[in-house]
């Protein structure tokens, strides 16, 4: 993700804990305005929400986008499926990943791209208990590793 002209709106960590993130992709998102207002106040939820190829279309599932307070008739259903903007080629790479055995489609983060709204898209590989137990250790020990060396440092 270039971080030029980028401003992040909501992140995925769901997605982070349940999976391996192995190829990452971004792409454009249908919205309403009043939906895009939303989400410029921060209203929009990916947790548990996915992705599928239908039709030749890339789709986008479960993602709860909060009605716009001052929208009234032009508001949305705030769960309502959203098509994605991506070239054919790079669909039907999705859609041949997404068939292999395992693999998912999972939105990992939601972010302005020069005023356009944009979802980066990770072709991912469900962990296993022992996987997430394992990459939690990890984390842990960095962050005690990180602790003793700022200690270190200041002495």
């Amino acid at each position: 993700m270039d971080k030029r002209g980028t401003k992040q709106i909501a992140k995925n960590s769901k997605a982070f804990h349940d999976y391996f993130v192995e190829e990452r992709y971004e792409a454009g998102v249908v919205l309403s305005g009043t939906e895009v207002k939303s989400i410029r106040q921060g209203g929009v939820n990916l947790k548990d929400s996915w992705c599928q190829v239908k039709g030749g279309e890339l789709w986008l599932y479960g993602v709860h986008i909060s009605p716009y307070e001052k929208g009234n008739i032009f508001n949305k259903d705030p769960r309502r499926n959203r098509k994605l903007l991506m070239h054919k080629r790079e669909i039907f790479k999705l859609q041949m990943a997404a068939q292999k055995d395992g693999l998912a489609l999972v939105p990992l983060s939601l972010y302005f791209k020069d005023s356009r709204v944009k979802v980066e898209i990770g072709v991912c590989k469900g962990k296993k208990l022992y996987d997430k137990r394992a990459s939690a250790a990890e984390r842990d020990s960095k962050r005690a590793i990180d602790r003793a060396m700022k200690d270190r440092g200041r002495y």
